[in-house]
C-alpha cells in the first residue's frame, strides 16, 4: 500500500514578522516577551517565572525570552498554535535557521563588507550574517526545556516537539569513567559543532592592543584578564572588597556556579589598578571597581556609573578599529591559559583551578599545540630546507695517504684539489 507523502512547507518562503519584543519586567523575572499590545505572553512568562526559580542569572533569562520569542514569530508565520507544535515544526525552524540571515540594524555600514571574512591581523572570521550551529543547538534546548515545564504542568503538546534520537546501543554503553555523563540520547535535530581550539595572541599584537587603550581603566582590565584568564562578566562583577593588595589577588564570582574564588594577578595590573583608582574618588567596599561616565538626556554634565558589558566591547571595538583587527577579551583567557599550560611549574590540575573548569577534560584542550606556534615551527623548516637545497655541496678534503696525483689522473685536475 502506498502511502501519501505529507506536504512539506517552503522554507525559502517563510518571513518573520516584527511582532512583540523582549524588555525588562517586574521582579522576580528580569526580563520577559511582550506581545504587540504590551502584554506578557503569559506561557513564556511563566516558564521565564520558574526559570529564574532554578537559580538562573539574568543574562540566560534574556537569551531564552530572545529564543523563545523567535519561536512564537515562527509558529505565526506557519500558522500553527504554541501548544499544538509537533516535532515538523521544530525540523522547518532548524532548516530555516540555516538557511536564512540574521536580522541587522539598518544602520550598519562597516561590519556589513567584512560578515563572514577572515580579519588578516588576527586569522579569525568576523561575526557572519548566518546561523551558527551552536545557536541552533541552543535554541532546540531552549524549546526542549520549555516544552518539558508545560508538559509537566498537564498542558501544551502530549509529546515534547523537540524530540531525542534514541536510536543505536543502549545509552552510555561505551561511558569513558573520566568524563561526565550526558543525557540519555542526543536532541534529533541538533547540528554537528566543529571543534573550535584555543589560540594564544602574539606577544607583538598583545603590545599593540595595550597600546591603542586610552586609559588607565582599560589598561588595568586588559592586563587582569591577561593574568588571571578571568571571564569578561566575571572582571566586571568585582567590587572595591575584593581587591587583596598585600597578596596581588582578585575575587571573582564564576560564571554559571556563582562560587568565589581568588586569583593570583600579574604586579603589572596592580600598578594600572592603582593608576586608575587614583583618578577616580574613593570608592566604598561594596561598590562595583569599574566605572565611566555616561551622560543622559537632558543632563548638563556626565556622571559615574558602573561599567557594562556592551561599554567593554565598545572599548574593543575602538581598539580594533584602530589595529584593523577583531581581538575579543575571550582571546585573552585563552592566551592566559595556554602561557600557564606551557610552564613547567604549573600542573595541570593548577590551570584547572584557575580557570574554574568542572572537569579537567575541558582544561586538556590547552594541551594541544597552538596552531601559530605550529606555522611557526613549519615555515623555519621549510626555510632550513631551501636554505640546505641553495647553499653548494661541501668539497672533499683528502685524507692522509692519498697520492694527489693518482687523484688527479682518476677524478680529474679541478676535483682532485
Amino acid at each position: 500500500m502506498d502511502l501519501a507523502e505529507p506536504s512539506e512547507r517552503d522554507i525559502t518562503s517563510i518571513v518573520l514578522r516584527d511582532w512583540g519584543r523582549v524588555g525588562p519586567a517586574a521582579e522576580p523575572v528580569p526580563f520577559t516577551v511582550y506581545d504587540d499590545t504590551g502584554e506578557p505572553v503569559k506561557p513564556i512568562h511563566r516558564y521565564l517565572r520558574d526559570f529564574v526559580a532554578r537559580g538562573n542569572s539574568a543574562g540566560s533569562v534574556r537569551s531564552y525570552a530572545y529564543t523563545l520569542l523567535r519561536w512564537w514569530r515562527f509558529l505565526m508565520a506557519v500558522d500553527v498554535p504554541w501548544d499544538r507544535a509537533t516535532s515538523t515544526e521544530t525540523k522547518d525552524l532548524v532548516l530555516w535557521l540555516q538557511h536564512t540571515e540574521k536580522p541587522v540594524a539598518k544602520r550598519r555600514k562597516a561590519s556589513a563588507s567584512t560578515a563572514g571574512t577572515v580579519n588578516p591581523v588576527t586569522r579569525k572570521e568576523h561575526q557572519s550574517d548566518q546561523y551558527k550551529p551552536r545557536t541552533v543547538r541552543h535554541s532546540n534546548a531552549v524549546l526542549r526545556a520549555f516544552y518539558e515545564f508545560w508538559i509537566e504542568e498537564g498542558q501544551g503538546p502530549l509529546r515534547n516537539p523537540v524530540p531525542r534520537d534514541r536510536r543505536g546501543a543502549r545509552p552510555n554503553a561505551h561511558h569513558n569513567p573520566l568524563e561526565p555523563y550526558r543525557p540519555e540520547g542526543r536532541l534529533r535535530y541538533n547540528p554537528k559543532v566543529p571543534k573550535r581550539k584555543p589560540r594564544s595572541m602574539p606577544d607583538d599584537a598583545w603590545l599593540d592592543l595595550f597600546k591603542a587603550m586610552n586609559s588607565h581603566r582599560d589598561r588595568a582590565l586588559l592586563a587582569l584578564a591577561i593574568s588571571t584568564a578571568a571571564r569578561a562578566s566575571e572582571l566586571l562583577g568585582v567590587r572595591a572588597c575584593d581587591v587583596d593588595w598585600g597578596d596581588q589577588l582578585i575575587r571573582v564570582r564564576r560564571k554559571g556556579s556563582a562560587a568565589e574564588q581568588w586569583l593570583p594577578a600579574s604586579p603589572d595590573a596592580f600598578v594600572w589598578l592603582r593608576l586608575y583608582l587614583t583618578e577616580i574618588h574613593r570608592l566604598r567596599p561594596e561598590q562595583p571597581l569599574w566605572w565611566t561616565l555616561r551622560r543622559r538626556r537632558g543632563e548638563d554634565r556626565p556622571r559615574r556609573v558602573p561599567l557594562t558589558y556592551d561599554a567593554l566591547r565598545a572599548v574593543l571595538r575602538r581598539a580594533n578599529e584602530l589595529l584593523g583587527a577583531n581581538w575579543s577579551m575571550h582571546d585573552l583567557r585563552h592566551t592566559c591559559a595556554l602561557r600557564m599550560a606551557r610552564d613547567e611549574n604549573l600542573s595541570l590540575r593548577d590551570v584547572q583551578t584557575l580557570l574554574g573548569h568542572a572537569h579537567l577534560t575541558t582544561t586538556q584542550i590547552y594541551l594541544e599545540d597552538d596552531q601559530d606556534a605550529v606555522i611557526k615551527r613549519v615555515q623555519q623548516h621549510h626555510a632550513e630546507q631551501q636554505q640546505r637545497a641553495a647553499a653548494p655541496p661541501p668539497v672533499a678534503v683528502l685524507g692522509p695517504g692519498y697520492d694527489t696525483d693518482d687523484m688527479s689522473v682518476l677524478f680529474g685536475e679541478g676535483l682532485a684539489q
